[in-house]
């Protein structure tokens, strides 16, 4: 895999005029480079499809626990296969997520995640205190999901969370 990093000048010169809101400092930006990314994890899931699989924490699912553990931790991503979701359903998927973020940003913002709850539409993440380039759309399989309340190892209040599904497109519900 091989990242590029494009100055700052020539995205801008690209898009034309850019928002300050997302500009880096100098010193945060990244530099002209060629990165060369080497065994990226490559995580087999085929072990979670066995219809012997009784419970989610059975020896035959430890071992894969510690080594999404060790690629969160080592690469903070990671690539999966064999994890049994059909093309049909992925390319679906594509097609669908496509409609969404092509909606007015009104609509998205119908949807939007808060304080209360933190799923649905997103698009003012910052890293380094910038505004990020990225829109998101938060939900969860099992509606509604139980989470912990926070991160805090002492605090065992469960919270409920509830997908917010747009008007549109109607396919992603």
């Amino acid at each position: 895999m091989v990242v590029l990093f494009i100055p700052l000048p020539l995205v801008a010169q690209a898009l034309g005029e850019v928002d300050t809101a997302f500009i880096q400092a100098t010193e945060h930006r990244p530099k002209l480079a060629i990165v060369e990314a080497d065994d990226i994890p490559l995580i087999d899931l085929s072990v979670l499809n066995s219809p012997n699989l009784s419970k989610p924490d059975t020896a035959a699912t430890r071992p894969l626990i510690f080594e999404i553990a060790k690629a969160c931790k080592n690469w903070c991503f990671f690539q999966v296969i064999n994890h049994g979701v059909p093309l049909e359903w992925r390319k679906n998927l594509e097609i669908t997520t496509r409609k969404l973020f092509a909606l007015s940003k009104e609509e998205k913002k119908k949807v939007r995640r808060d304080e209360v709850n933190p799923l649905g539409y997103y698009d003012t993440e910052h890293t380094k205190n910038v505004r990020d380039w990225k829109e998101v759309f938060d939900l969860i399989i099992q509606n509604p999901t139980l989470f912990l309340a926070s991160h805090e190892p002492d605090d065992k209040e469960l919270r409920e969370y509830f997908n917010q599904w747009p008007d549109n497109p109607p396919e992603l519900r």
